[in-house]
């Protein structure tokens, strides 16, 4: 186990959404947030991020557990569901009451608005600006937004452990956003980052997908005077149209109740390979776990060797 630090501090968590059982690309995420936490002698927590309820499916939440469990990890401590926590989002929202205000827009007015027209259109455009000073007469609010500082004073630096150090200017990346949403939804940059805080996670280790949304939670971390935690992205798995792997893009379930040897040569060892870990066929779940951790180790060093890249 990694000693150079003092391990005994080390928490993690795999967060998944409860939108369908796990697969190939969720599995990743899952090995790669547990064998970081065990190679540190860390604990691994497990949150069921649930806030988005129109997108959830019935027992998912238990079939997952269950997944994680078949395939040899286990959590410490008790899980949590977010939807049980929506005390603590509202309580946070009250002290960032000061930069937050209504938004009446609708995504297609931020897509059509002349900060966006000419661009080409992102996941999440940024936002003009346009209810900064109110919103217009006999409009709705359909969200609160959080404002951020104007260009040149808005940008966050932090360095990831795999791809270095990174940089974002919210102002001009993202402008005001979503803390919540139009559906009444608490908006995920809001809740991960109490939950984090709340659960003392100190180190998360997710999709490279997130990398973009992590300046938004930093920022937060700094209005709510909440500690950073260490971030890690590791690659997404995506499907033969370049697209990151998921339900939505026809991602299917890699456990489906077959025989240990089988769970093993068609997931575990497949994710393990994505993300690098040199593992020859292991015999059994002990033996590629007994293998997973010293080859987990060798990919952080290879990591913390190479140069460091800039966002």
């Amino acid at each position: 186990m990694r000693s150079k630090t003092d391990t005994s501090r080390y928490i993690g968590r795999f967060a998944p959404s409860p939108t369908g059982t796990l697969h190939l690309g969720s599995l990743v995420a899952a090995l790669a947030s547990y064998l970081d936490a065990k190679v540190h002698g860390g604990t691994w927590l497990v949150r069921i991020e649930d806030l988005d309820w129109d997108r959830n499916v019935d027992g998912a939440d238990h079939a997952i557990l269950a997944s994680l469990q078949r395939c040899g990890m286990q959590w410490d401590g008790e899980v949590t569901w977010q939807s049980r926590r929506l005390a603590l989002y509202e309580a946070a929202a009250h002290t960032l009451r000061a930069a937050l205000y209504p938004c009446a827009c609708s995504r297609k007015e931020i897509l059509d608005s002349r900060l966006n027209r000419n661009a080409v259109q992102a996941a999440a455009p940024v936002y003009p600006g346009t209810c900064r000073q109110g919103m217009a007469a006999g409009k709705a609010m359909r969200a609160l937004r959080l404002r951020v500082p104007p260009p040149a004073h808005s940008t966050i630096h932090y360095t990831d452990r795999w791809h270095g150090a990174l940089s974002q200017d919210l102002a001009d990346a993202v402008g005001d956003f979503v803390i919540r949403r139009a559906d009444g939804f608490w908006a995920y940059q809001l809740a991960v980052v109490v939950d984090d805080a709340a659960q003392g996670v100190n180190h998360v280790v997710r999709g490279a997908d997130l990398l973009d949304s992590t300046p938004r939670q930093i920022y937060l971390q700094q209005l709510l005077g909440l500690p950073h935690p260490s971030y890690l992205h590791v690659p997404v798995v995506t499907n033969p149209d370049g697209e990151k792997l998921s339900k939505q893009t026809g991602a299917q379930a890699f456990d489906t109740g077959a025989a240990p040897e089988v769970l093993l040569r068609t997931a575990l060892l497949p994710a393990a390979r994505f993300l690098g870990l040199e593992i020859a066929d292991a015999a059994s779940l002990d033996d590629f776990w007994r293998r997973a951790l010293p080859a987990w180790e060798r990919v952080l060093d290879e990591h913390a060797r190479a140069p460091s890249t800039q966002a």
